[in-house]
């Protein structure tokens, strides 16, 4: 989706979906993401010792719960040298009627970037029509792609290239499948998945992935999903959005990633999560805590895709400089 924005829609920077930056810049802020990691896992020097985001403000407004999202953006601004305030929607004079385009307007003269989880998308994408700010996408019920950041990092640092990889997704076809798509077609991997018939990621965005080439494959099967898959991509059952039910469950009984399935994939088929994962229900506990379970680099990854993420939102023209310094 493009937003102009009512501000200065030639220089922002809005992070809404993968869908809106071009598979270049997408590929920078990755591979910035990848530097700025080594440069922080090399004990013998500062982390950032330039402090390229120096008097720079984030916001971050969580109108959902979040443990690796809001801490992944606060730390990550810290340690690039900007500071952070945390918005509580309930706080906030939104909470008692202050519209959003006010609220987007204000934010704007105070903060520098904004990062926004909610539970309706539309909230999200007016807040960014009105601000003359970078708005990030923090989680909405239609997309997660800050997550499919970490994700690229994590399956590159274990496999090499992504591209031409071939990657499942098994389960409800969620905010984060639909990323995954758009992911797919940005990053040239091949993607299958497999979903309760009731369940299918958003057509929309299946649509939009195949007119740009990419190979998107939709199955009610996880066997044929998982067939000859480099990477296995699952989510909780129930996602914040949606109401857990008993029928919900049984649906999505048959779409267990366990032993079996993971068999059926290639031998050095990676596993990923987003977390928190519901051990027992979409994944067994062999698989999560298993040689081919990566969930916990791919946690640690959130921290620096949105590293790389916010200095290509607030870093100027020069943003991939700071890769250099590794």
């Amino acid at each position: 989706m493009t937003i102009i924005s009512r501000g200065s829609p030639t220089l922002l920077r809005h992070f809404l979906d993968l869908r809106d930056l071009d598979a270049a810049t997408l590929r920078a802020i990755v591979d910035v993401a990848s530097a700025v990691k080594r440069m922080q896992h090399d004990r013998t020097r500062p982390v950032h010792p330039g402090r390229p985001l120096e008097g720079r403000t984030l916001g971050l407004i969580m109108s959902k719960p979040s443990t690796r999202t809001r801490l992944s953006f606060e730390i990550g601004m810290r340690q690039l040298g900007g500071d952070v305030a945390i918005l509580s929607p309930t706080d906030m004079q939104l909470g008692r009627g202050e519209t959003l385009a006010d609220t987007a307007r204000v934010l704007s003269r105070f903060l520098d970037a904004l990062v926004v989880r909610t539970g309706e998308r539309s909230r999200l994408t007016e807040l960014a029509h009105w601000a003359s700010i970078p708005v990030i996408n923090g989680l909405t019920p239609h997309s997660h792609p800050v997550q499919i950041l970490a994700d690229i990092l994590t399956f590159e640092e274990h496999r090499g290239a992504v591209r031409d990889s071939h990657w499942a997704w098994v389960g409800d076809g969620n905010n984060v499948a639909n990323s995954l798509i758009e992911g797919a077609a940005r990053f040239g991997f091949s993607l299958s998945l497999a979903t309760p018939p009731s369940m299918q990621p958003a057509a929309d965005v299946v649509a939009w992935a195949r007119a740009q080439g990419a190979r998107i494959t939709l199955t009610s099967d996880p066997a044929d999903a998982v067939r000859n898959a480099d990477c296995i991509v699952t989510d909780t059952w129930t996602s914040m959005s949606d109401e857990e039910s008993q029928s919900r469950l049984d649906t999505l009984k048959p779409y267990q990633v366990n032993a079996a399935l993971m068999a059926k994939a290639t031998p050095k088929a990676l596993f990923m999560h987003c977390l928190p994962a519901h051990i027992g229900e979409e994944v067994t506990e062999d698989v999560f805590e298993g040689t081919s379970s990566v969930v916990f680099d791919e946690a640690e990854n959130r921290l620096h895709a949105q590293k790389g993420l916010l200095l290509w939102a607030l870093g100027g023209d020069n943003w991939q400089s700071v890769a250099r310094e590794s």
